[in-house]
């Protein structure tokens, strides 16, 4: 399995690295069976994240014809109105608000990269936290089932998904997780469904990191109300 994990400016940098660094050791412990790199649209580039300046070097372009994994982290930066960020736009004080660095990733190639992704059967597009929302902005994620940050859930169903409140959430070839902190459960999720669990166990051992909440499939019986 190759993974590549999306950057583009304003990126979360937890989003990336928990991931990264829980795939990067399940190669180790798969010996080579699970490989992961950093990828952006436009090629190798210093790509600034949201938090604090700091900056992450791609060492590739995006491939979205790569059999494996894509997969697409948040913005970080300061909480604003999604339904304001066209106004904001103009607004130098509102530049850093995850609403618009979102929406500024949606002006380059990824969009159109990411639906030529969607439409391989051989790939499978993973996210973590407003990575989600990049897709469903885009229109990517109509009627799917997806997750993101508990703050940007309502955005997540007004484009048309179907929003589930849930750590990580399985709808096939998409696999989705919550908030910032999940981009580790996701790896390991990641690991055991595509690697198998004893690697992904082995890694969660290493990490000292025990899963958490029960990852949501649209299969099996329904819920009936409490």
């Amino acid at each position: 399995m190759h993974v590549q994990i999306v950057l583009f400016d304003g990126f979360d940098p937890l989003d990336a690295i928990a991931p990264f660094e829980v795939l990067h050791a399940g190669g180790t412990a798969s010996g080579g069976a699970v490989s992961v790199e950093l990828v952006s649209a436009e090629g190798p580039r210093d790509v600034v994240s949201g938090t604090g300046g700091l900056s992450l070097r791609t060492t590739g372009t995006l491939d979205p014809s790569c059999p494996g994994v894509v997969l697409v982290p948040g913005a970080s930066g300061r909480v604003g109105d999604p339904a304001d960020s066209a106004d904001r736009e103009d607004d130098d004080t509102q530049e850093d608000t995850i609403p618009v660095l979102l929406g500024r990733a949606l002006e380059t190639e990824l969009p159109g990269l990411l639906k030529t992704a969607m439409e391989d059967t051989g790939i499978t597009v993973a996210t973590v936290c407003g990575g989600s929302l990049v897709l469903a902005m885009a229109g990517l994620l109509h009627r799917r089932h997806a997750t993101t940050h508990h703050l940007g859930l309502d955005l997540l169903d007004a484009t048309g998904v179907h929003a589930v409140r849930a750590r990580v959430v399985d709808d096939g070839d998409l696999v989705t997780a919550a908030g910032v902190t999940s981009g580790l459960d996701l790896g390991l999720y990641l690991l055991e469904r595509e690697a198998g669990p004893q690697i992904a166990h082995a890694v969660e051992e290493l990490f000292a990191h025990e899963r958490r909440g029960t990852t949501w499939r649209p299969r099996g019986l329904q819920p009936a109300a409490f």
